[in-house]
């Protein structure tokens, strides 16, 4: 009986060390510490066992600022411009003279002063035979050619004989030379056969600012006043405001039959081109 209570207690120890070897191992420093150890999280796999990459969390974009406004462009407003004061205003001493007599009304409504007023009915005579010598082909009478020399040749100018194929470009023209040189615009009239003078006009925005403003009035001398003619019709009174349509019954194109030059067929302007 002594010898196998002897036995007993080293069978224990023999289990003790089976089990002791078969336990899994703890690291030294969680048992010092007597903290649990750290777990280490598994990465999910895909369907076919590869691993899945990490999500990754977006952030919401910031929301955008009230959006800039442009400035909306000015509108044109009425604009108008007129050389004319009373007394520039002269009438042709002849059925001829109506290129001399706008020369003087040109000088008229540059010299703002009044004190030179040309009027005379022998100096128009003068500037008449002025024009008449200075234009070529010109039926034994003053064209525009003539008409523009004498203006630069007496101070006026530099002036020059332009043919514009549009109406509306004609009218432009007319008006932005007024603006940019404060002179006179002669208009070639009943196509070619009259001398008339835009001495100002009305339109819808100021040209120094619109490019494409539109002229609504035209301010005209027509030195035939008050006789008109049975053909055109009737003349304005001096510094009468015409619509462009009323114009344009007497500004009409004008053909080079009328009188040989190289300029194409259009509405004839002598125009002052720089300032005086």
């Amino acid at each position: 009986m002594i010898g196998a209570r002897a036995r007993f207690p080293a069978w224990l120890v023999a289990l003790a060390i089976l089990l002791g070897a078969c336990a899994p191992a703890i690291r030294l420093d969680a048992v010092a510490t007597g903290q649990p150890t750290s777990a280490i999280s598994s990465v999910p796999s895909a369907a076919d066992g590869t691993a899945a990459a990490p999500q990754q969390t977006t952030l919401p974009a910031p929301a955008p600022g009230p959006a800039s406004v442009p400035t909306p462009a000015p509108a044109p407003q009425a604009f108008a411009l007129n050389l004319y004061q009373e007394g520039d205003f002269v009438p042709q001493y002849t059925f001829d003279w109506c290129v001399a007599a706008s020369i003087q009304m040109a000088h008229n409504l540059i010299d703002d002063t009044g004190g030179g007023t040309w009027t005379a009915s022998a100096h128009q005579g003068e500037l008449w035979e002025m024009a008449r010598a200075r234009s070529s082909n010109s039926f034994n009478g003053a064209n525009p050619f003539g008409w523009a020399q004498v203006l630069t040749e007496v101070g006026m100018g530099p002036y020059k004989v332009v043919s514009i194929a549009d109406y509306g470009d004609a009218l432009r023209t007319a008006a932005r030379a007024i603006a940019d040189t404060d002179r006179p615009v002669g208009l070639v009239m009943w196509s070619g056969r009259h001398a008339w003078v835009m001495s100002g006009f009305e339109s819808l925005g100021d040209p120094a600012q619109f490019p494409e403003f539109t002229v609504t009035g035209i301010r005209v001398q027509d030195p035939l006043y008050p006789y008109g003619s049975g053909q055109w019709g009737p003349s304005p009174a001096p510094n009468s405001l015409l619509t462009p349509e009323q114009l344009a019954t007497q500004f009409v194109a004008r053909e080079p039959r009328r009188w040989s030059s190289d300029l194409p067929t259009g509405y004839l302007l002598v125009l002052p081109t720089a300032p005086a």
